[in-house]
């Protein structure tokens, strides 16, 4: 693959085997120069802390080297009405290879389309996230040794979510998973995720009641409801707070569940949450240093 744009591009044994890079990985340092000489350009239309900075830290501990606009949508050309296409036309002859957020549903899969260098989604607007996925699913085989025969529930803004929505597309390359979609009425799972699921045969049910779905989870993927994609405030009022995982919440779910987020997160996991062994997305946000090294490793190293 030279750009990484969407989940549909991936196939299992090519996930499995980009796992086995990410092990390796952790014991790379920069002075192997693994990709010396070798530029990536962060190009950032949203804020963003952790997939704009573990990108830049797997590039770095690659010994690589980072170029970096954050916040481009308002202090770079887009102010003046340049395009995405001519933007990355622009970068691409700055750097070896491009991670694009951006505001619009599909923006990277245009830039791609104009791109001579790799171009990786780093999230398009309420769109995918496929690296997310990457680093997710990777936690969960890290965590649990398996990726089927389980169960997992996917919790809040399941709507605008991208993570959220890019990992259920994941499931596709799995065996025996049952999916539980645990949301606000005003933000269930899309329908193109549902048909796109149906269409791989993976099982999935909506599941109001979070206590029923703790109760027999292996993983639980709380997301935030995402304030800024709301058209109204009344709107997102209506489908904050609903769904909170505490102290008490741990209580139902097993002894050897976890319990990811994609981060920030806001209310919807209590702080005293994070002291429990369950809790994974610490963990699963410094897996995103591993997985990003062994992709810019395979899509620039040669």
């Amino acid at each position: 693959m030279k750009h990484i744009v969407a989940v549909e591009q991936f196939e299992r044994e090519w996930v499995l085997s980009l796992f086995e890079s990410a092990e390796r990985m952790k014991s790379v340092k920069s002075s192997d120069e693994l990709l010396r000489d070798r530029i990536l350009a962060t190009l950032f239309y949203e804020p963003s802390t952790r997939t704009r900075l573990s990108f830049e830290s797997a590039m770095l501990r690659l010994g690589g080297q980072v170029v970096s606009t954050e916040n481009a949508r308002e202090f770079s050309s887009a102010i003046k009405g340049e395009t995405v296409e001519d933007t990355v036309r622009i970068v691409a002859g700055y750097a070896d290879g491009i991670v694009i957020r951006h505001h619009e549903q599909g923006a990277a899969v245009r830039a791609a389309a104009v791109s001579p260098v790799p171009i990786v989604n780093g999230g398009d607007g309420p769109g995918e996230h496929p690296t997310q996925a990457l680093l997710d699913f990777y936690t969960i085989q890290d965590e649990l040794g398996q990726l089927d025969d389980l169960k997992v529930a996917l919790v809040g803004d399941l709507r605008f979510g991208r993570a959220v929505r890019s990992l259920a597309l994941m499931f596709r390359l799995t065996r025996n998973v049952e999916l539980l979609f645990v949301s606000p009425a005003e933000v269930p799972m899309g329908d193109d995720i549902r048909h796109a699921l149906d269409a791989a045969g993976v099982r999935y049910r909506d599941e109001p009641d979070l206590g029923k779905a703790l109760s027999v989870a292996d993983v639980v993927y709380q997301t935030r409801i995402q304030r800024e994609r709301f058209v109204t405030q009344s709107e997102f009022q209506a489908a904050q707070g609903i769904y909170v995982i505490d102290e008490v919440s741990m209580g139902l779910l097993g002894p050897h569940a976890i319990v990811m987020h994609p981060l920030p997160r806001v209310d919807e996991i209590r702080p005293e949450v994070d002291l429990d062994p369950r809790a994974a997305y610490f963990r699963q946000a410094q897996n995103g240093v591993f997985i990003r090294m062994a992709l810019l490793h395979q899509l620039l190293g040669s």
